[in-house]
């Protein structure tokens, strides 16, 4: 199944002091033809001054699918435990709905032990969080699957990490899209991982979308070699991050025009 060459960008909810800030950046995003905006699930910057300011994440997506009209829309990710299942695939069909059909539900098992302090949430521990995603993935598809009305259409679901004995698994067991944080050659390593996955529960591994982050350090030329080299692998979906208060977009502008050159 081939996937068209699609743009992310991830604005970041951190270091910015009013929202305007922010919706302005998504309305910019989209102007510039992105094909998916992300904000992420967290409740304190990950970089930069660590008590700065912030903003939650699902309440945000609301304003986004009523803002917007095009772009695809979700969390980069969705942290597994914040959240039960079933309210969390009752929020997704929610939003799914706002936006006509242009949510894309980004999930992971959670890692960033700040936010479960200070809010409350049990940390565990790297294998006991894995645990607790692998129980949700199916608790939400069994949600959506009774809600009414119904969600517009099958959501993708979209499953951020590489581990090789079971985020991966997961990701051929529910997953749509496979986001993972690797350079080249670990990239090309865990997609055979994830294809024997695939084997052992009967799925064909090119069903399932690929996705990566890019990284701009101001070398637009490095960017799209980067941008580049991840493409001639298979992946489809390149998203770069922008944090607040500037929300630059050059990055997101080269790579729009990189998209629109490959295609």
């Amino acid at each position: 199944m081939a996937f068209p060459i699609r743009i992310g960008v991830q604005i970041q909810p951190q270091h910015a002091p009013e929202y305007s800030l922010i919706r302005d950046a998504v309305r910019r995003a989209e102007d510039t033809g992105v094909d998916v905006a992300f904000n992420w699930d967290h409740f304190y910057p990950l970089y930069g001054a660590p008590e700065g300011e912030h903003f939650e994440c699902w309440t945000m997506l609301g304003a986004w699918a009523e803002q917007t009209s095009r772009v695809e829309i979700g969390a980069l990710v969705t942290c597994n435990s914040y959240r039960n299942p079933e309210l969390l695939a009752d929020m997704a069909r929610t939003v799914d709905h706002i936006s006509n059909g242009r949510l894309i539900l980004g999930v992971g098992a959670g890692w960033f032990e700040k936010d479960y302090d200070e809010y409350g949430y049990e940390f565990g521990t790297v294998g006991s969080r894995l645990n607790d995603f692998g129980a949700a993935l199916p608790r939400i598809k069994s949600r959506l699957a009774k809600l009414n009305p119904a969600p517009t259409r099958d959501i993708p679901i979209l499953i951020g990490g590489s581990g090789e004995k079971k985020t991966l698994r997961y990701i051929a067991e529910h997953g749509d899209v496979w986001h993972g944080f690797n350079d080249v050659e670990q990239y090309r390593h865990k997609s055979k991982v994830l294809a024997e996955h695939c084997a052992a529960v009967g799925r064909d591994p090119e069903t399932i979308e690929r996705s990566s982050g890019v990284q701009f350090d101001g070398d637009v030329d490095a960017l799209l070699r980067d941008a580049d080299a991840l493409a001639d692998e298979g992946v489809t979906l390149l998203t770069v991050g922008v944090t607040g208060p500037e929300y630059d977009l050059t990055a997101l502008e080269a790579l729009c025009r990189w998209r629109d050159a490959r295609n």
